[in-house]
């Protein structure tokens, strides 16, 4: 309708929120369900699933966008003015909402939605500027030129946040925690020898899961056992952990897992 590569760049962005949004709705909902005897960690890496899903969808169309609005750039055509102004403003009401809406959003799903939503409002915005420009002089080229600098504006941030939902799915250590100095904190607790097998991950970017063994000496009472057990978890509590898992072990006994499984400070 409106012969240009900038609503058109826009809009098909807007298309991939909209079945993105679905999807993530759904698989949002089902990742609250309860645990399993199939999944006993219960259904929360359901909602990565939709973010990872959002990302490819965004990264593909992304691409498209980029085939078709090149060769403009060489050739460039006059789109509608007019008609950009009205659909650029519609599209800003649109998108605003729904950034509205899912403001807040702590799982990694819903922050990548938000980020999407938030970057079509600035794709928008900047159509409503060169369709005002164009408006009033004739400047075609600047509708490509939009189109391509939004498409790479967002396939950038896409591509960071694929990362960063990857890094979650292959059960990395959440950004912004550092698990050295958590084990070195627990190596500062009386009555702690050493600790070995040390884990963390998160459930899907927001929840965390947290496993360790900890060697005692041979004649540690049980109270001695609870009490390095509590400071263990005292050491965890700045970071929102779901589950939390801490094995006593004592001098005199060897490790029940193999060598192959070894982690962190294992030496």
């Amino acid at each position: 309708m409106t012969n240009s590569m900038a609503i058109l760049s826009d809009a098909l962005h807007d298309l991939g929120d909209s079945l993105s949004l679905g999807l993530a709705w759904f698989l949002q909902k089902f990742s609250g369900k309860e645990q399993s005897y199939h999944f006993s960690f219960g259904y929360r890496r359901f909602s990565l699933l939709a973010a990872l899903i959002n990302s490819i969808v965004l990264i593909v169309g992304s691409i498209f966008i980029l085939t078709e609005a090149l060769p403009r750039l060489l050739n460039p055509e006059q789109p509608h003015a007019g008609g950009m102004i009205v659909l650029s403003i519609l599209g800003i009401i649109v998108n605003g909402a729904a950034v509205f809406r899912l403001k807040g959003g702590a799982s990694m799903n819903q922050k990548v939605m938000s980020w999407h939503l938030l970057e079509d409002v600035l794709g928008w915005g900047a159509v409503l500027i060169v369709s005002v420009l164009m408006l009033f002089w004739d400047l075609p080229i600047l509708d490509p030129l939009a189109s391509v600098g939004i498409t790479l504006f967002i396939l950038y941030n896409v591509i960071r946040k694929l990362v960063q939902t990857m890094r979650l799915f292959l059960e990395g250590v959440p950004s912004g925690v550092d698990l050295d100095s958590i084990v070195q904190k627990i190596y500062t607790i009386q009555g702690v020898q050493s600790s070995h097998h040390t884990h963390l991950w998160s459930m899907d970017g927001e929840n965390h899961a947290f496993s360790t063994h900890i060697v005692v000496r041979a004649e540690a009472t049980k109270a001695e056992i609870g009490e390095i057990k509590k400071q263990v978890k005292e050491i965890l509590a700045p970071i929102q952990l779901e589950h939390v898992t801490i094995e006593v072990e004592y001098e005199d006994e060897g490790c029940s897992l193999t060598k192959s499984s070894r982690s962190l400070n294992d030496e």
